[in-house]
This record gives structure tokens, sequence and C-alpha cells, in this order.
């Protein structure tokens, strides 16, 4: 049967304080699409489907929508784990009732684990956990326990003990395997060996659909991370192709045999880099460049509110701005449109940054003390309005 792979959806993500539902609807509507092109028969969604464990009413509205699409429009079954993003116990609510609609959820782990049997495999839902749990679920083993790595190979013996002969075994899973390569937006992916395990743990399974990392990648014959379906931070992953995976169950190397099916983001992520002149005229800049979230680097100037309000005027989704620091010309400042509009409504420090970009220098306690003034004038004569 052929499985469609995916995982790290972030739904209601914020990027510096920009919603990007838009961005997130049409990836979904992309891997809906792939779906019914390609004939997919099950979706296997390998956690973090949520951004934060208590979800927006927005983020809970675009996965009833993503879901019900899936399920019940196109028929196709989705297999899940909760994610380290995600509300485990909240998405997995309803559990019993949610898979006669064909929606399957691991949200916690426990210690009897039935597969999801579909076609000619056997699913295995593994969604992230800590030592702590599976210490509890193991009392009479959690003395030897020491390591996160011991705790998954405890798991993951167990499944292999209930492989059925001449079934194809697929396991999803959140985690996170050592020499994975992260990418910036990977803010929960600990560098540490201690949160990390081998790929050794998931020996003798035909396909492991991983998620946690966001950068597609496979690690070893049989371990493949999907990568977010769209990118979610700038630097590396500004030169990823964002992807959906399908593999097919019936031939003999899953993994050697998938597709690898691209996504187009609604939004290109770049940064430009150049002079102030270069920048603001856009010269060489394609419409699809000026139009995405971009990060904008000035060689030649220093950063201040003014130069961020010209260049939003050629780029209106530029989300970073980096330049000069005035104090040191050989460092730079990074300012965010968050930033800015937080500084906005502070009017003294809107003040004191225009006049150290205007002056090259902090204001004294008298202009300060002229302004304060003229600002209370000001609202006088709105009040009185």
């Amino acid at each position: 049967m052929k499985v469609l792979h995916t995982s790290d959806w972030h739904l209601g993500m914020a990027f510096r304080g920009r919603d990007i539902r838009e961005d997130q609807e049409y990836f979904i509507e992309q891997i809906k699409e792939i779906i019914r092109r390609e004939q997919v028969e099950a979706v296997l969604l390998a956690g973090d489907v949520f951004d934060r464990s208590i979800a927006s009413a927005a983020a809970i509205a675009l996965y009833d929508k993503a879901m019900t699409d899936i399920c019940a429009a196109l028929g196709v079954p989705v297999l899940l784990v909760a994610g380290n993003h995600d509300g485990a116990e909240r998405l997995a609510s309803c559990n019993a009732l949610l898979q006669k609609a064909g929606l399957y959820i691991a949200g916690t782990l426990t210690r009897e684990m039935e597969p999801v049997s579909l076609g000619d495999a056997d699913f295995y839902l593994l969604p992230w956990f800590s030592l702590e749990k599976v210490r509890s679920l193991y009392p009479e083993q959690a003395e030897s326990l020491q390591t996160l790595e011991q705790a998954y190979e405890l798991v993951c013996s167990r499944i292999r003990e209930s492989f059925r002969p001449g079934r194809k075994h697929v396991l999803v899973a959140h985690a996170f395997v050592v020499s994975a390569e992260t990418s910036v937006s990977d803010r929960s992916a600990e560098v540490g060996t201690a949160a990390a395990v081998s790929g050794e743990v998931f020996r003798d399974f035909d396909y492991v659909a991983l998620g946690h990392i966001h950068r597609p990648q496979n690690l070893r014959e049989n371990i493949r991370y999907s990568g977010t379906p769209m990118p979610y931070s700038f630097g590396k992953e500004e030169q990823q192709e964002k992807s959906v995976t399908i593999i097919d169950t019936s031939v003999t190397n899953i993994r050697g045999e998938a597709l690898i099916m691209p996504l187009i983001p609604l939004h290109e992520r770049i940064t430009l880099r150049g002079t102030y002149e270069q920048l603001i005229s856009g010269n060489g800049i394609t419409e699809r460049q000026r139009q995405g979230y971009v990060r904008l680097e000035i060689e030649d100037i220093h950063v201040g509110l003014e130069t961020f309000a010209a260049l939003q005027e050629v780029y209106p989704n530029v989300l970073e701005i980096a330049g000069k620091r005035f104090e040191q010309e050989d460092s730079r400042i990074t300012m965010t449109l968050e930033e800015l509009e937080e500084r906005e409504d502070d009017p003294l420090t809107v003040f004191r940054r225009y006049f150290l970009d205007t002056n090259q220098q902090e204001p004294g306690e008298h202009f300060m003390d002229l302004f304060r003034e003229a600002l209370a004038d000001y609202e006088k004569e709105v009040a009185e309005a």
C-alpha cells in the first residue's frame, strides 16, 4: 500500500509576531492534492501537529478541517503520534471514537501497544516520551533504566516481540536520533546525548517514519525524517526543499524506493544582503523574493526605525533587518518587526531611537524633557478634541 509520511506541522505557530495560518493552509492543500494524485492509502503524521501544548482556537480549527478532509472526504486514514510540542492528553481525547472515522492517535506511551493493521503492514505508533515515563510503565525494570537510549531499547524490543510473520512493520515516532542535522527552528531538539538516541534502537523495522527534526533527511537504511512542510526559520532552512515522503509497503526496500514529493511554500523565506541602495532599489530581486518572508542584512548603514519603514515599502513581509550599531561600527544589530511594533507603543523609546538614528548619539535629558512636554500637550489636545 502507498503511505504518505509527514510531520512537524506546528499549527498555530507565529513567526516574529506574524500569523502564518495562510501559509499552513497552503501546504495542507498541497498534501491533500498529493494524496489524491498519488492515490495514497494512509497518512503518517509523526508528531508536533501543534506548536503549543494548549493550541489556539484557530490552530484547532485548521487541524479539525485537515483531518476531516483527509479522513472523511478523501477516505484516507491518518495515523498520528504526539510530539513534544503537542498536548498529548488533549490530542488523544475521544481516541476510540475517532478511530471509527479513520483517525488513529497515540497521545502518551502505554505499556501495551497494539499496532494499526492496514493492508500488508502493521503500524506502531510511538509518541514522544521521557525516561521517567518508561520507568513508571515498567517499575520492575526502573532501577536498570539509566538512559533514554535504554528506555527506547526496552520499548522497541517489546514491539519487536509482537511482530507477525509475513507483515511489513512500520514505526511512526517522534524522537531525536543521534547524527540528525538540525535547523534553527529545531528549538526543542537538545544537542546533548542525554536527549538523543541511536538509530540502533529502531533496528528490524521495515520503515521508521520520524518527526522532530525539521530538515528532511535519511539516517539509516530504514529511517527517515520527513521534515517540516514549510520553512520555519532563516539560515539553513532557506536552502532546504520541503517535502512529504511516499513509501510503498509492498516493495522489499521500502525507504530505498521512497518518493520525495516537493512542497512549494506560499511565501519564500530568504535572506538578502547588500548595501542600503542595492536593497532599496530591489534590482536583481524577483517579485516572489520581494513578497517573501525576508531577512535583510544591510552592509553599509545603521539600523533605525526610518530604515525599517522605508525597506518595508519594498519588502512588505520583511521580518528582520540587520545593520551596524551606532556604538560600535564593527558590530551589528538586528531588529524584528515585532520589536518595531512594540516600540511604536512606547513614544519615548521611538523618540530615543529616532534621535539616535538622526544624530548618531543618545538624546540628553534636556531633549527628553522637551519631548515629554510636547507629548503631554499632544495627548491633552487629543483628549479635549
